[in-house]
């Protein structure tokens, strides 16, 4: 059976501290665990694998710095 093509898609979504922190809170316990991780982004449904290459990037430019915690895979 052929992969399903999947479109571009580029989302930053703002969510509350709370909702934040349980989302990465999952996501900690799925890599301890060596598990694959889920998460709706945006109405979305993304599965991480759990052998995702993991890295943190720091930006900084123009007045602003940001930090994004990154997973990234093939499909």
């Amino acid at each position: 059976m052929p992969k399903k093509i999947k479109r571009a898609r580029d989302i930053e979504k703002v969510y509350s501290v709370k909702k934040f922190s349980e989302k990465l809170r999952r996501l900690a316990d799925a890599l301890e665990a060596g598990e694959q991780f889920r998460i709706q982004v945006a109405g979305k449904r993304v599965n991480v694998p759990k052998d995702a290459k993991i890295s943190i990037e720091h930006e900084r430019g123009e007045g602003e710095e940001e930090i994004e915690f990154q997973l990234k895979w093939e499909y």
